[in-house]
C-alpha cells in the first residue's frame, strides 16, 4: 500500500496523522508544502485548501479524523474501541480536541492581553471538562501510563497529543498555571509525549519554527516571549 501525506510542518492536524502512521508502523511518504503559498497541484486536490491530505489507492482523502480512521481500518489491529457506543464517544472527544486546538492556535497568535485572556478562559473551561473525563478513565486503569482507552495509544490520544506538545512549548516561555489543578491531564500529557510515535511526529527543528511562526504572527506574543527571556 502506497501512502503519501501532504503536510505543512507546523500543522497539529497533520501531526495527528503522522502519529497514527508511526504508531501503526506503516511506510509512508510525507510531502511538505508552504500553506501561505500553496502549489497549484495542491489546490486542485484539497477541496478546502487545507492539510492534511492523504493520497491512497489513487484517491484523495482529506480531514485528519477521516484520514486516521482510514489508516486504522486498513492496518489492523485497530486503535479504536470495538463497541459502537465506545467508538462514537471517542469520535466525539476527537472533535472536542479539534476545537481545543483551534483555541490554542488563537491563544498563540493573540494580538493583545484581552484576546489572550479571553481565549485562555475558554481553554480553561474545556480543560476542566477534559480533566473530569480523564479522571473517570484513570480510576479504571492501574498502569503507570495513562491513555484514553486503557493500556495503549488510541486515535483519541493521537488527536490530543499535538495540543499537549504545543502547551509544553508555550509554557516554557509564558508562565501559566493552566495545568496546576489538573493532575490527570498532567499525567495523560506526560504519558503521550514520551511515546516514540509522538516525539517523532514533528521535525527536529519544530520548536524553533513554531516560535518563529508565533513571532511573525503576533507582535503581542513576540513581546511576551522576549520578556520571558529577560
Amino acid at each position: 500500500m502506497s501512502l503519501e501525506l501532504i503536510s505543512f510542518e507546523l500543522c497539529p492536524f497533520v501531526q495527528r496523522s503522522v502519529i497514527t502512521l508511526l504508531e501503526k508502523n506503516v511506510n509512508f511518504k510525507i510531502t511538505y508544502i508552504d500553506l501561505a503559498n500553496p502549489p497549484s497541484w495542491f489546490l486542485e486536490i484539497s477541496p478546502f485548501g487545507k492539510v492534511p491530505v492523504l493520497k491512497a489507492e489513487d484517491q484523495i482523502i482529506f480531514e485528519s479524523a477521516v484520514i486516521n480512521e482510514y489508516i486504522d481500518e486498513v492496518t489492523p489491529p485497530s486503535l479504536m474501541p470495538q463497541k459502537p457506543i465506545d467508538k462514537a464517544i471517542n469520535r466525539a472527544w476527537i472533535e472536542f480536541a479539534s476545537e481545543m486546538l483551534n483555541l490554542q492556535y488563537q491563544l498563540s497568535i493573540a494580538n493583545n492581553q484581552l484576546e489572550f485572556d479571553e481565549t485562555e478562559s475558554k481553554l480553561l473551561i474545556n480543560l476542566n471538562k477534559l480533566e473530569e473525563i480523564i479522571k473517570s478513565k484513570s480510576d479504571n486503569q492501574d498502569q503507570s501510563d495513562l491513555f484514553f482507552n486503557g493500556n495503549k495509544l488510541s486515535l483519541t490520544d493521537a488527536a490530543f497529543a499535538p495540543l499537549f506538545l504545543r502547551f509544553e512549548l508555550l509554557f516554557k516561555y509564558i508562565p501559566n498555571e493552566i495545568y496546576e489543578d489538573k493532575p490527570y491531564i498532567q499525567k495523560w500529557s506526560k504519558s503521550l509525549l514520551k511515546q516514540v510515535s509522538v516525539s517523532h511526529s514533528v521535525k527536529d527543528d519544530f520548536e524553533t519554527k513554531f516560535f518563529e511562526y508565533i513571532r511573525d504572527s503576533s507582535q503581542f506574543m513576540e513581546q511576551q516571549l522576549n520578556t520571558s527571556k529577560t
